[in-house]
């Protein structure tokens, strides 16, 4: 090839994107694209800033790749290179595709450079549990493949097939005590790295303060300047469109950058009702992996390791029975060990079998499990003989469009999710959606006895589980 046959392609391609798109649009996003160099079946393409490369991968990306593969060919792959300019000098311009064979000063590798490394930031605190490492975390048969993975991201973050790494499991398996392992480690390995672990709640939070005191480009650049970052239940993104937005592009930065992500969340990728799909197509680009309920074996270990760090002692029985009747989450376990602590403190007894059965029992008939919006479908979807998917689909059968309803209207009643919140989660609609589903089930209700019993007796299988 010779050496500005890149460009003559390159113009190829823009002639069939300049028609494709509006011409102020044209100027405005193509016209500034220098091509660097085609080399390997990969195509170089210079771009003014990160921004504009973030806005063309969201924006025309399906557009760049068919334009491309048409002229270039199949296969060929696509690199951005962001220019970085030191005092630009005024009289260079930004260089023109009119179709003719462009000028020697298209490339200018003087003004050209890699994408910078982030210069040097003052400390930052993790905010990790310490607590929560490798040391404390109790291997078992539920956890081993997501242990395994987890060190190997801890021993060399950004450079493995993981990233990202996205945890996903019940409440209380271990999600964060592993996510906050994998930081804790990576400080010790490399305490130059810049590690943060932060709720998606709290991101959500100071995404939203950044835009009320107009800091947001303040925001982006701190989390652009993370090394690892660990984002603990991202499914609370879900239906807050634009904080998934800015954390698309943050994501996006990062791992590009070969920096590492650690997500978590209480349900695997393809379940996450309210995301964006190109976000839950990039959860799935490294590792996922489930962390399960713990087996009866692995709950007596992880009682085991908890009184023995604590300098108690359980007898067998006690141990094997509190395993065997407490199977939720790890963090039951733990509690149900600190009240069988408080009791026999209090009133000065032994802990033996007999006071662990009682408060096992006082625990868990007592316990009042808040209702969740997957308890609330999947309660439904059994009622009406319904596959779960069913409810999240585009169908407008009357048999799936009644029990969406349903489920609309029981997600008002039991939890505090607003209606856009419960929308997004139960088939991806809009509150005004649910606000109709609330008001036709409610008026349902008032004027047939036979679907109040109906709904009555959903409500009692929900309060069952």
């Amino acid at each position: 090839m010779s050496k500005n046959n890149h460009v003559e392609l390159w113009n190829a391609c823009l002639n069939i994107i300049h028609d494709n798109v509006p011409e102020q649009t044209y100027k405005t996003w193509f016209c500034p694209i220098v091509p660097l160099r085609f080399e390997d079946n990969t195509l170089v393409l210079q771009v003014p800033s990160q921004f504009f490369y973030e806005f063309l991968e969201e924006k025309f990306l399906d557009l760049l790749r068919q334009s491309i593969h048409k002229v270039f060919g199949e296969g060929t792959k696509l690199m951005y290179s962001v220019m970085v300019v030191k005092n630009p000098p005024t009289a260079i311009p930004l260089p023109t595709h009119s179709g003719s064979s462009a000028p020697a000063t298209v490339i200018r590798k003087t003004v050209t450079k890699e994408i910078p490394q982030t210069p040097q930031i003052a400390e930052l605190d993790p905010h990790l549990n310490r607590d929560y490492n490798f040391d404390t975390f109790i291997e078992g048969e539920s956890n081993r493949l997501s242990r395994s993975v987890a060190e190997a991201v801890a021993l060399n973050p950004g450079k493995t097939v993981f990233n990202p790494l996205f945890f996903y499991g019940a409440s209380g398996v271990g999600k964060t005590h592993l996510a906050n392992a994998i930081g804790t480690r990576i400080k010790e390995l490399y305490p130059e790295k810049r590690v943060l672990y932060v709720s998606a709640h709290l991101f959500q939070v100071q995404y939203t303060d950044s835009v009320r005191n107009n800091t947001t480009n303040d925001f982006i650049n701190f989390y652009q300047s993370i090394d690892v970052l660990i984002i603990d239940d991202i499914q609370e993104f879900a239906g807050v469109t634009k904080t998934q937005n800015t954390f698309f592009h943050i994501f996006n930065h990062l791992h590009q950058s070969g920096k590492q992500l650690i997500l978590t969340s209480d349900r695997a990728p393809v379940l996450l009702q309210g995301m964006e799909d190109r976000l839950v197509t990039r959860f799935k680009w490294g590792m996922v992996a489930e962390l399960e309920k713990p087996t009866v074996e692995l709950r007596k270990n992880i009682l085991r390791d908890k009184t023995s760090r604590d300098g108690l002692q359980f007898p067998s029985e006690v141990i094997n029975y509190i395993a065997e009747n407490v199977s939720d989450s790890v963090r039951d376990l733990e509690g149900i060990v600190i009240s069988i602590m408080a009791h026999a403190t209090l009133y000065n007894r032994e802990v033996d079998l007999e006071l662990t059965q009682r408060i096992v029992r006082k625990v868990t008939q007592n316990e009042n499990k808040a209702i969740t919006i997957d308890n609330i479908i999947n309660t439904v979807c059994n009622h009406f003989g319904l596959d779960v998917n069913t409810i999240h689909s585009k169908s407008r059968k009357r048999e799936v469009v009644q029990a969406r309803q349903i489920a609309m209207y029981l997600a008002k009643s039991y939890t505090e999710f607003s209606m856009a919140k419960i929308g997004s989660l139960i088939g991806n609609k809009d509150h005004a959606t649910v606000l109709h589903a609330c008001k036709t089930i409610g008026e349902l209700k008032e004027v047939s006895k036979s679907f109040q019993a109906e709904l009555e007796e959903i409500q009692a299988d929900l309060k069952r589980q």
